[in-house]
């Protein structure tokens, strides 16, 4: 196919540049850096938080490019020792209030993982904080969410709602039937249902970080593997799947690289930038 002469670089983590282990491709970091000598950025967008893709930016050397967390509910620049707010989307305080009563009284097995800024916090370190803890190498705070979000209630930028498959599928019907105004559930995984903004996308982060750059979208590629990427992929001049993502994203994709044990990322940059 004919490349557009891409002037731009957005990446997924987890499933991408991330192998099956959780370790960033080793052949990655030579191929950004040719990428930074032609002046062309490499952003990292992620439902992660700000934590848990900090290490992997420094890790690459990205510099200040900035990060887009919670899948673009907070994107940030780093500028020496702290963070610039680039472009937030806030779920709504009295929406998290009814979504947390729900749980505690319809399906009190499911882990309640709360994400503002920097800060990861949990009622309790269950087997799923457990699990969630050693993919980001992050360590949450406990603390009595409810009583938190009456007393001196933090700007929230995601929940994460975890359990076994059935029941996680069961509150995402019940959480959707009750046609919250501002609110918007989705599926990350089999069993992870993540709350954000209805304002929250990786489209439109994508859009965010083309006009902080000045860069036309049709000049910009982006490389995913799930169906949360998708959007971005579509939106994008060249939208790049993972030989590992389901076969509607690839379906739906300009191109198709390795997967993500294959060094997939590295020969997306090799075959349609460098």
């Amino acid at each position: 196919m004919n490349s557009p002469n891409i002037q731009l670089v957005m990446s997924d983590i987890d499933g991408t540049i991330l192998n099956a282990q959780h370790q960033i491709d080793e052949s990655l970091r030579p191929n950004i850096q040719q990428l930074t000598e032609n002046n062309i950025p490499f952003v990292l967008a992620s439902a992660r938080s700000p934590r848990g893709v900090f290490p992997l930016s420094k890790e690459l050397d990205l510099g200040q490019n900035p990060i887009v967390c919670y899948n673009g509910a907070l994107i940030l620049e780093e500028n020496g020792n702290h963070f610039r707010i680039i472009k937030e989307h806030l779920v709504a305080l009295e929406e998290v209030q009814i979504i947390l009563e729900v749980i505690k009284r319809q399906f009190p097995k499911v882990s309640v993982n709360l994400y503002s800024g920097e800060q990861w916090m949990v009622d309790k370190r269950d087997k799923w904080v457990e699990i969630e803890a050693a993919i980001t190498n992050e360590s949450p705070a406990e603390q009595n969410l409810q009583s938190l979000l009456l007393e001196n209630a933090p700007p929230i930028h995601k929940l994460l709602l975890v359990e076994e498959p059935e029941t996680i599928h069961e509150l995402h019907r019940f959480l959707e039937n009750l046609q919250l105004k501002d609110s918007a559930f989705y599926l990350s995984k089999d069993n992870y249902l993540e709350v954000t903004s209805k304002e929250v996308s990786k489209e439109r982060a994508l859009i965010e970080v083309t006009r902080y750059y000045d860069t036309p979208l049709e000049n910009v590629m982006t490389i995913g593997d799930n169906f949360n990427d998708l959007s971005k992929l579509i939106l994008a001049g060249l939208g790049v799947a993972m030989g590992n993502a389901p076969q509607a994203v690839k379906e739906k994709s300009d191109v198709i690289t390795c997967n993500n044990n294959e060094h997939g990322v590295s020969q997306a940059i090799r075959d349609y930038v460098l």
